[in-house]
């Protein structure tokens, strides 16, 4: 898959799959595999157009959602679901002042020799997000491309969203969320140096640094998979605050000990998934309360069962 920004790609024919495609979801899934589908039919060439970074930091910056995937993770994510190119436009304010006729004229037109564009059904564009599928389907007729609008994806009911997977780890309801995603839930970084505390009471820990923008799940304690350059490891994977050993609430950390495994693994990236939520963090009265719970919780991540308080 080739992966440009607007101003390097070539006049080919394409059908385009347009929006934000936060952490590639099922609906995200659908929308890309119609792209690909509908290109074979029509013989041109399966794109997914997408923004970076997304409008909300660039326009209201305090009510910018968290991210579910890394642009990199993105990427890797569409990749696999077959398109020829992956189109990152830069949003930037000047290009948030695009009215939603000009970007259908000088984006999917003029730049992307768009033959058909593909969005979800709550798909919206263009200055002040005025656009809608309507006007889309009204530009596409007077300047040569079609639309079609993807059916919503539903689980249980409701319509598959990323505000709705970002609800749902934040309530730290990873394996809901996985049925949303297709994939279990994730986060993508790079490990750090921490306190070594974990290595002194016997669980080495791997400390995970993400982006701030990062939606992390819900503080607590987790089954699940950390893949390092060195291979696949299930791990007992903490998110919180450290609360037996400190009272700070404003550093949120990730550290995951990965059983049956110890090397060096600082300046590593690491890429961890979460498989089900094992309990809520605690504040211990002792260290060797503690000790003893991260026994069972390292117990019950090998057995695929649900920890003991």
């Amino acid at each position: 898959m080739i992966v440009a920004g607007l101003d390097a790609v070539d006049p080919a024919p394409r059908v385009v799959a347009l929006g934000s495609f936060d952490g590639v979801h099922l609906g995200h899934q659908r929308v890309i595999g119609r792209t690909v589908e509908a290109a074979g039919e029509r013989g041109v060439r399966p794109a997914v157009v997408t923004f970076e970074p997304h409008p909300m930091r660039v326009l209201r910056p305090e009510l910018a959602p968290r991210e579910l995937s890394t642009p990199a993770r993105r990427a890797g994510l569409i990749e696999q679901l077959g398109p020829d190119e992956l189109v990152v436009i830069p949003f930037t304010h000047e290009f948030s002042l695009l009215d939603h006729e000009r970007f259908a004229e000088e984006v999917l037109r003029d730049r992307l020799s768009a033959v058909l564009v593909i969005v979800g059904s709550n798909f919206r564009y263009g200055h002040r997000a005025q656009g809608t599928i309507e006007t889309l389907a009204a530009s596409g007729a007077r300047l040569g491309f079609d639309v079609e609008p993807s059916p919503l994806v539903e689980v249980d009911g409701t319509p598959v969203s990323s505000s709705r997977v970002r609800d749902l780890l934040s309530a730290g309801e990873v394996a809901h969320a996985e049925r949303l995603l297709g994939r279990h839930p994730w986060l993508d970084g790079v490990i750090v140096r921490g306190d070594g505390r974990g290595r002194e009471l016997g669980f080495a820990t791997a400390n995970l640094e993400c982006s701030p923008q990062t939606a992390f799940p819900a503080t607590g304690v987790y089954a699940g998979r950390a893949h390092v350059a060195a291979g696949s490891h299930l791990a007992a994977i903490s998110v919180g605050y450290n609360p037996t050993f400190t009272d700070d609430r404003e550093h949120l950390r990730v550290e995951a000990h990965l059983l049956d495994f110890n090397a060096d693994l600082y300046g590593q990236p690491m890429h961890l998934e979460f498989t089900r939520r094992l309990r809520g963090e605690e504040r211990y009265g002792s260290v060797e309360e503690l000790v003893e719970q991260v026994h069972r919780d390292i117990a019950a991540v090998r057995s695929g069962g649900q920890a003991e308080a």
